[in-house]
């Protein structure tokens, strides 16, 4: 009888150690959602409704993290229908995907021991890596707005001064995807100017973290206080994991092409001046009409 029950007890803990191996691999499949004109509202930007009608309606992403023992990707995936039937759910695959163009949508490689962040990127046909981390970025979820103003002005726009971030934890927690998640809510409070009046805009964005995972993590790495967030929630623009499912994840999934060529911030900051002064002296008149406006979401 004794021998029965080491037995049993033998294979129940292999059972167990091999259900907690499998548990630090897997996917979590991530969707993202925009309102552009919700994103001009949050802004302080009070559009007409016909120009509201005109822009473009809410649009929908998805997002994969892969993640191992020891690296993570995240990156965009679409829906592929498979004309073999493979894939998942009626004949339906996933398939990862680079976008092109400036900057785009961005895969993230990240190195859990050494807590390294990689980005990788198509920039005018070469791709890049820049190294990068998780933080919480003093610039704020909104971006500088300047509309109005003298369209033939080429000068160079005048520095933005930082907005005032302020970062509140709550007692709140819910569910996502079955781990308990917190809440930290940041503030971003700036000086704007909108048709040559300047304006105090407040902008919250809500990020739900769990420490369950045992890695850090954001799909946006500019969005991130601690642990492994699940959604960021602010006026339209919304992204939350929707599922996970828990699978052997390679090595090659979760790391970087080597064949990628290393770009610093600076040198990055300084291609993306670069284009912009282009962009504006290729305009009709050669003005920058309001100054432009940049805005960094998500991924």
């Amino acid at each position: 009888m004794k021998k029965l029950f080491f037995a049993l007890l033998s294979v129940f803990s292999i059972v167990s150690v091999a259900d907690a191996q499998k548990k630090t691999s897997g996917a979590i499949q991530f969707e993202t959602i925009i309102d552009p004109a919700a994103m001009m509202a949050a802004s302080g930007v009070k559009l007409p409704e016909q120009a509201v009608a005109r822009m473009p309606s809410t649009s929908k992403s998805n997002f994969e993290l892969l993640f191992n023992a020891t690296n993570a990707s995240y990156m965009p995936v679409e829906e592929t229908e498979d004309s073999n039937g493979g894939g998942g759910g009626g004949g339906m695959g996933r398939m990862m995907m680079r976008f092109g163009g400036a900057g785009g949508n961005r895969e993230y490689y990240y190195s859990f021991a050494d807590q390294k962040l990689t980005e990788v990127f198509d920039l005018n046909d070469t791709t890049y890596y820049m190294p990068s981390k998780l933080t919480l970025s003093t610039t704020g979820p909104i971006s500088s707005f300047r509309m109005g103003g003298n369209p033939n002005d080429t000068a160079k726009a005048k520095p933005v001064d930082p907005p005032k971030i302020e970062v509140v934890k709550t007692d709140a927690t819910k569910k996502i995807i079955g781990f308990d998640c917190k809440e930290v809510i940041v503030k971003s409070t700036r000086s704007v100017k909108i048709l040559d009046m300047d304006k105090d805009v407040t902008e919250e964005t809500h990020i739900w973290y769990t420490n369950d995972l045992g890695f850090n993590f954001s799909p946006n790495p500019n969005m991130w206080t601690e642990g492994a967030v699940l959604a960021i929630e602010s006026r339209g623009n919304t992204t939350i994991a929707k599922s996970i499912e828990y699978r052997n994840v390679s090595a090659k999934d979760v790391t970087a092409p080597k064949k990628a060529k290393l770009i610093t911030e600076e040198e990055y900051k300084t291609k993306m001046d670069n284009m912009m002064k282009r962009f504006r002296n290729n305009r009709p008149g050669g003005g920058n009409f309001g100054g432009g406006r940049t805005v960094v979401i998500g991924q």
